[in-house]
């Protein structure tokens, strides 16, 4: 059964606002984990970890994994646009490589 502004799913019936809201805090919990991923990787990089490190290599590997799963499941539930989480993503491989090239340049 559907109206005009509601969908009904499962029962409930949401508004158009409502998936608004979810898809803007479905971005922004993604957003938020990207940064707290560039953070951990500064702090590594400020306490003289070495990029090259196995340690580091596998704490971007699997914090960048894990990111690109959420950002997945979140473009499969219709919360994200796969463009916009690709972008999120590829932004933060970009601060990463210049991080990881300032610090190989100190």
């Amino acid at each position: 059964m559907y109206c005009t502004n509601n969908e009904w799913i499962g029962g409930i019936s949401v508004t158009s606002e409502m998936k608004i809201d979810h898809r803007e805090k479905a971005y922004e919990l993604l957003r938020k984990d990207a940064e707290k991923i560039a953070q951990l990787i500064k702090v590594q990089m400020d306490n003289l970890t070495m990029p090259q490190c196995p340690l580091y290599e596998e704490v971007l590997d699997t914090q960048m994994f894990g990111l690109s799963r959420e950002i997945e499941f979140a473009v499969r539930l219709g919360l994200v646009d796969e463009v916009d989480g690709k972008t999120l993503l590829d932004s933060l491989e970009q601060e990463m490589s210049a991080l990881h090239e300032a610090f190989t340049n100190k």
